[in-house]
């Protein structure tokens, strides 16, 4: 028996290589990650694609933090390693020749532990399970990899694969990808590449390790552990948030304070939200406000306005903060855009998003 860890879409250098952002995945690695393996039933590592989040060029620093907290811990561990590519991690959109896993890990001496999949299927055998590994599919390695598909032993496959009908993000279907019927001869299959969890009879995406975005928010983030005897998986949750929102409502005439559970050390360099729900009483917001900033917080967002003004409790308040991609995506799905792929269109919005927040 044995049992392997999964991580997957890491994307460092996210957000324009926001230090909050590296610090929230360093503190996840030191504090979460790799105590678990050292507890010393944990041989094998794998990561499921997009390991630096530009496809185009890396920040010196950020391949620093890359190096220090990930790739050299693992290598020092003389674990055995293996990173698939994701399309990120890959220069073309047409060919994964050109990536970040060759030319900052492959050809670097120091991690000889380390085995790249960047090019077609290939299958490991871990513990006698034989285990098929996809890199991201694109056109120049389909056909090579559908056949090696079609043709494997291997029971298991993971991969960064884009498959139809999974949630890209939460309460948004992917319209298009690969039919699941590609992989119908699988018992299991584990994926990375959409950020949030979800599994649908053998299919499961493994999700991110962290939030990146307020349209993760609420969302649970981690890892997984992989049993190769019973072939099933445990979830192992990142703690560390980067956004939190709290409802302000002083309608009943009493001073509000915030939740003491919520606002405490754990907010300082995260993204806040304020919902206003009613705010009779400036001073007292004033005071309120300064409650949480004195954990400091890199941001504090107030959102007044309401679309809803009937809305029931502060569940229903916190769902109508919408974050910018929630925005998009709601006026996207409220349009017949005859001839238009409308989740295809999400996609390249959400995609021209990304390179928007990475250079503010």
């Amino acid at each position: 028996m044995a049992k392997v860890a999964l991580i997957t879409d890491t994307h460092w250098g996210v957000r324009n290589d926001s230090n909050i952002f590296l610090d929230n995945t360093e503190k996840f690695l030191k504090d979460i990650f790799f105590p678990r393996l050292d507890e010393g039933d944990i041989q094998t590592v794998i990561h499921l694609g997009d390991i630096v989040d530009r496809r185009k060029y890396i920040n010196y620093a950020t391949l620093k933090r890359l190096k220090n907290d990930f790739l050299q811990p693992l290598s020092d561990r003389a674990l055995d390693v293996h990173i698939i590519a994701g399309n990120h991690d890959v220069y073309f959109k047409n060919t994964n020749e050109v990536n970040a896993l060759r030319e900052l890990i492959d050809n670097d001496d120091t991690y000889k532990n380390f085995n790249i999949y960047d090019r077609t299927a290939e299958s490991i055998n871990v513990d006698g399970l034989d285990i098929l590994l996809i890199p991201w599919i694109c056109n120049d390695n389909r056909e090579q990899i559908e056949n090696e598909i079609n043709q494997t032993k291997s029971q298991i496959a993971m991969g960064h694969l884009e498959i139809e009908g999974f949630q890209m993000f939460k309460n948004s279907i992917a319209s298009h990808g690969d039919d699941r019927n590609l992989f119908a001869r699988f018992d299991l299959v584990m994926s990375g590449h959409f950020h949030h969890r979800s599994s649908d009879n053998h299919i499961h995406y493994l999700g991110s390790h962290s939030e990146f975005t307020w349209s993760d928010y609420g969302d649970a983030r981690g890892f997984h552990i992989f049993d190769t005897d019973t072939r099933t998986l445990e979830f192992i949750e990142n703690p560390y948030k980067i956004f939190h929102k709290f409802v302000y409502d002083d309608s009943k005439g009493e001073q509000p304070f915030i939740d003491k559970n919520k606002a405490n050390e754990n907010i300082k360099d995260s993204y806040v939200k304020v919902v206003v729900s009613n705010k009779e009483n400036n001073y007292w917001f004033d005071k309120y406000i300064d409650s949480i900033d004195v954990f400091g917080p890199f941001q504090i967002q107030i959102v007044e306005d309401h679309m809803h003004l009937d809305m029931e409790d502060a569940d229903d308040i916190i769902d109508e903060a919408e974050s910018t991609l929630d925005i998009f995506r709601k006026y996207i799905k409220g349009y017949d855009l005859k001839g238009m792929d409308n989740d295809r269109l999400y996609m390249k919005i959400e995609e021209i998003y990304q390179e928007a927040i990475s250079i503010e």
